[in-house]
């Protein structure tokens, strides 16, 4: 066999060579077509599942969170597997399918029984969501907030965290092509109300009398038009939400006779600042 091509090679070396010609033309125009990437992302068709519950141990976030999420999502058509991941207030199931599955058709399965898990956990101790659609070897940029030389006093980390959540990150999430954005370190603000038990039995109160306060006390309404000359509406809402720590103390807990009790009456607000892990990139 191998003489009959080394014999038909040399009696036809027209055809032999424009073969080669074609063989190398063709190599040539799949190597300016081929996807090259320094760290290729070798992670399977994948879909997380991720439900944060701060006040559960590992034991009841398997029981009560995990293991009622990989049941409903079990009968998906091109599962391959469901491998879970449960500890202190978080629980991360990964539901891997086949290559042929569209990832987007697999979310959407997902999400359909999401809703079919949601009404077996617990109502308040955690709301699963979907990961967004990329992998831990999606990373394609970093950069770092800091102020320019000469203003490093005029922002604190808590500003500069404040500007990355609520601009800088709302802003690159608009991007063609970007899934999600990570944020590390800085100072996470959060307003902190530190209820004191004593001054909670002198009072006769009850913690729930303060978690209603701040939650009925802390919102905005609806309201009504007037229109006074039939040309122009004149809107009334209802605006109740707080903006700074010192508004909190005002929120009434309870109101008996002759007797007004607030949220200073009985807590310490503060502003709690939160110290975030740093990475260096």
């Amino acid at each position: 066999m191998l003489n009959k091509i080394i014999l038909f090679s040399i009696k036809n070396k027209l055809i032999v060579g424009l073969f080669t010609l074609m063989l190398i033309a063709y190599g040539l125009f799949q190597t300016f077509r081929l996807p090259i990437d320094a760290v290729p992302d070798i992670t399977n068709n994948q879909v997380q599942v991720i439900t944060i519950s701060p006040s559960l141990g590992a034991p009841d976030v398997e029981r009560l969170i995990t293991f009622p999420i990989e049941q409903a999502n079990a009968n998906i058509p091109g599962l391959k597997e469901i491998r879970s991941f449960s500890r202190f207030g978080l629980s991360l199931v990964t539901i891997v399918f086949h290559d042929d599955i569209d990832i987007y058709w697999a979310r959407q399965q997902i999400g359909e029984r999401l809703q079919q898990a949601q009404s077996e956990i617990p109502a308040g101790i955690g709301q699963p969501s979907l990961a967004p659609v990329t992998t831990g070897l999606g990373e394609i940029y970093q950069y770092i907030i800091r102020a320019k030389p000469g203003y490093q006093d005029k922002y604190s980390l808590q500003e500069l965290r404040t500007m990355q959540d609520w601009i800088v990150r709302r802003q690159l999430l608009g991007t063609p092509g970007v899934a999600d954005v990570s944020t590390f370190g800085g100072e996470l603000k959060q307003y902190e109300v530190a209820v004191m038990p004593e001054k909670l039995r002198a009072f006769g109160l009850s913690i729930n009398d303060v978690f209603d306060a701040l939650e009925s006390n802390n919102q905005n309404t609806g309201g009504a038009y007037h229109h006074p000359d039939r040309l122009f509406a004149h809107p009334f809402p209802g605006r109740h939400r707080r903006k700074n720590v010192q508004t909190h103390g005002t929120n009434c807990v309870v109101c008996r006779t002759r007797s007004l009790f607030v949220v200073a009456h009985v807590c310490a607000d503060d502003v709690l600042l939160v110290p975030q892990p740093k990475t260096e990139p």
